[in-house]
C-alpha cells in the first residue's frame, strides 16, 4: 500500500487513516482474515466516535462492501458487536443484528457461525435499568460474527482445542469404567473413539474472556507517560482464538478499526502479517508500547519522541510479543520507577551544585529509532 505507516515490526505496520480510504489501496482478495470491533451504537457518545442504531447499518456497509472485495476466497470477516438499549426505554436495539441480515442479504457474505463473547468482569449497564430500577440483567455478552466469502472458508478448530475437563480426562485413562459405545436416546452414537485423547475438547461459540487487562505494559506505559488510553480494549485471547483457527502462519491479518491494536500484537505474537488502520494517532501512538514490554524506558522515550514528527515511519527492531502479556511488565514498571527515581537524585545533585548533567550526543534517526 501507498500510505505511510507511523510504525512497522518485523510482521505488521499500523498506519492512520481512514479506513475505507486505505482498504483503496490494497489489492483484491489479498487479506486472509478481517479482525475487528468497531465502535458500537452505544447511546452514550464515547471519545473514539460511535454512531446511532438507526444510522448503523448505512455507515457500516460500505467498509464491509470493501472488507468483501480485500478478502481471499477462502478468508474470514470476524466482527465483534456489542449489544446496546434503545433510547429511553429497556428494550434492545437490534442493529447488530440488523447488521447480520444486511451483510448476508446485500454484500454477500456467509454466516459461517455466530460466536458469543461472556465477559464476566464486565460492569452493570447500562444503570437505568440495571443499577438503578434493577430490571434487567447485566448484559454481559457481545455478538461476534463470523463472516465468510464462500461457504468452505479456511478454518481448523484443533489449532484452538479447549482443555479437558477433569471428569473427561479420567473418562479418557479408563473409558470403561464411564461409558459404554451405544446409540443414546438423544440420537448422537457415541463410538469407541469417544474416549480417545485428541489434546483436548472442540471448543463451544461461547467464548468466556474476562476483560481484565490490568497490568500490561500497555496500560503502565499510558499512564507514566501520561498518553491517553484506548477506553475499548478487546483482550488478547479473544483475537488469538480466531487468528489461530482462521489462519495460517504468513497469513495477512487486517483490522480495520485498530484503536490499542491488540490485533496487531496477537498477530506479530502468532507469527502473521498484519496491518492495523485507525483514524485516530494518539490511539495509534500508544499502541506502540505493546510492542516496547521490556524495553528500557530510555528506548521506549527515543521510540515516543521519533512517533511524535509528522511524518514519522518508525521501524521496530527485535519486537518479542507475549501472549502472556504481563509477564515483564513489572520489569518494565520496576525498570521505569527506578529511572524516574535516578532522576530525581539528579535533580536534587544539581541543585546543590554536586552534580552537573552531560549534554545527549544521541542522534535521532529518522524512522529508526535506537534500539
Amino acid at each position: 500500500m501507498q500510505s505511510q505507516p507511523l510504525y512497522t515490526t518485523r510482521y505488521g505496520r499500523a498506519v492512520v487513516g481512514d479506513a475505507f480510504a486505505l482498504m483503496g489501496e490494497l489489492q483484491d482478495e489479498s487479506v486472509d482474515l478481517v479482525m475487528t470491533s468497531p465502535p458500537f451504537a452505544l447511546r452514550r457518545q464515547k471519545s473514539y466516535g460511535n454512531v446511532e442504531e438507526n444510522e448503523y447499518v448505512a455507515w457500516i456497509v460500505p467498509f464491509a462492501k470493501e472488507v468483501f472485495r480485500v478478502l481471499k476466497q477462502t478468508g474470514s470477516f470476524v466482527l465483534d458487536l456489542g449489544g446496546a438499549y434503545r433510547a429511553g426505554v429497556p428494550s434492545r436495539s437490534l442493529y447488530n443484528f440488523r447488521v447480520l441480515l444486511t451483510l448476508c442479504d446485500e454484500v454477500g457474505f456467509h454466516l459461517a457461525e455466530d460466536f458469543y463473547w461472556f465477559n464476566p468482569a464486565k460492569l452493570p449497564s447500562p444503570i437505568e435499568w440495571v443499577n438503578k430500577r434493577k430490571i434487567r440483567a447485566k448484559d454481559s455478552v457481545n455478538t461476534i460474527w463470523w463472516f465468510s466469502k464462500t461457504d468452505f472458508p479456511k478454518a481448523d478448530v484443533r489449532k484452538v482445542l479447549a482443555p479437558y475437563s477433569d471428569r473427561m480426562k479420567k473418562l479418557i485413562q479408563d473409558p470403561e469404567s464411564f461409558y459404554q459405545p451405544k446409540k443414546r436416546p438423544s440420537g448422537h452414537d457415541i463410538s469407541a473413539g469417544f474416549g480417545k485423547d485428541n489434546g483436548g475438547a472442540i471448543p463451544s461459540n461461547l467464548l468466556s474472556i474476562p476483560n481484565t487487562d490490568s497490568n500490561s505494559s500497555y496500560l503502565w506505559l499510558c499512564k507514566e507517560f501520561g498518553l491517553e488510553r484506548h477506553p475499548a480494549r478487546f483482550p488478547a485471547e479473544l483475537p488469538a482464538f480466531f487468528i489461530k483457527m482462521l489462519t495460517n502462519e504468513g497469513d495477512t491479518v487486517l483490522d480495520i478499526f485498530g484503536g490499542s491494536n491488540t490485533t496487531g500484537f496477537t498477530a506479530e505474537a502468532l507469527g502473521r502479517k498484519w496491518m492495523t488502520f485507525d483514524l485516530r494517532r494518539d490511539y495509534l501512538v500508544a499502541s506502540v508500547f505493546r510492542f516496547l514490554e521490556g524495553r528500557p524506558v530510555e528506548v521506549v522515550r527515543r521510540i515516543l519522541s521519533a512517533l511524535a514528527s509528522d511524518d514519522a515511519n518508525v521501524i521496530l527492531e527485535d519486537v518479542v510479543c507475549n501472549l502472556a502479556n504481563g509477564s515483564n511488565a513489572k520489569v518494565t514498571r520496576v525498570d521505569l520507577i527506578a529511572t524516574q527515581e535516578e532522576t530525581r537524585q539528579m535533580v536534587l545533585l544539581e541543585e546543590e551544585g554536586k552534580y552537573q548533567a552531560r549534554q545527549s550526543t544521541t542522534r535521532r534517526r529518522r524512522g529508526k529509532p535506537p534500539a
